[in-house]
């Protein structure tokens, strides 16, 4: 019964995700018939070193969805701060709401029920915009990025945006066009409908990432232990409401949660 509920919120989500599609994100194949795996694409948000990048991910839902959260992983190779580098995103809404001091978050920072697709996407735009360096998944991204930021060396943007050069040909062969200005991002209208939606035949699910890669990434799947990142349903909607008035650049003011409590 629990596998069947979870179905039916997912399909759901699906249709609202087709009637209101969320910004930066495509959805690129879901098969009907394991509604618990879903194939997108993540633009780069403007204003950004991933600015014109085309990153496929994907999103696996647990049979038990929305009391455990999914896992989110890129395909594409992708160089971050909260990534790592086999393409697991690492970030507090996705661990599920265990005591864990050792951990470094509250219970209420992580996953709950009430989440959907909707609050992990805009978080996954909120730390492409504004990486949390102070629990890396990648702490050579988390030390370049710093780097960059102090006026230091330009290697990260440079690391970046060599990868957006290769994604732009994924998207060339897939036949998507790559928004890169604010007006491009930010969706005004529902032109993600199922007819737009890929075949397998269309799209290129070839993982970037070599097969034994292991995940760091601390929940409830094949994880490893391993410190989290933090951004949280607050910085979601935060981001979330900015996204409703045009803007994504703004997103790197949202303060972090540990700073404003």
């Amino acid at each position: 019964m629990q596998h069947s509920n979870s179905a039916k919120i997912l399909f759901k989500e699906l249709q609202q995700f087709n009637e209101s599609p969320i910004e930066g994100f495509r959805i690129i194949q879901v098969d009907e018939s394991n509604i618990y795996d879903w194939q997108i694409a993540v633009f780069g948000p403007p204003g950004t070193p991933y600015e014109g990048g085309y990153f496929k991910a994907h999103i696996r839902f647990p049979g038990n969805y929305p009391f455990s959260p999914p896992t989110f992983r890129f395909l594409t190779k992708i160089w971050h701060p909260n990534i790592y580098e086999n393409g697991e995103v690492c970030i507090s809404i996705l661990h599920p709401p265990v005591d864990d001091v050792q951990g470094g978050e509250l219970p209420g920072e992580r996953w709950n029920p009430t989440q959907s697709v909707r609050t992990i996407l805009l978080s996954i735009i909120s730390v492409l915009n504004d990486p949390n360096t102070f629990s890396p998944a990648n702490v050579d991204a988390s030390v370049a990025y710093r780097n960059w930021k102090e006026g230091k060396n330009t290697k990260y943007p440079d690391h970046v945006r060599a990868q957006v050069v290769e994604t732009q040909k994924d998207a060339e062969r897939d036949g998507v066009t790559i928004p890169t200005t604010s007006d491009e991002y930010c969706v005004t209208s529902n032109n993600n409908t199922n007819d737009d939606i890929m075949d397998d035949e269309e799209f290129d699910y070839d993982d970037d990432y070599d097969d034994d890669d292991e995940s760091n990434c601390p929940a409830d799947y094949s994880f490893s232990s391993g410190i989290p990142s933090q951004v949280s349903l607050t910085q979601a909607q935060s981001t979330e409401m900015l996204m409703q008035t045009g803007s994504t650049t703004a997103i790197n003011e949202i303060p972090d949660e540990e700073n404003t409590s």
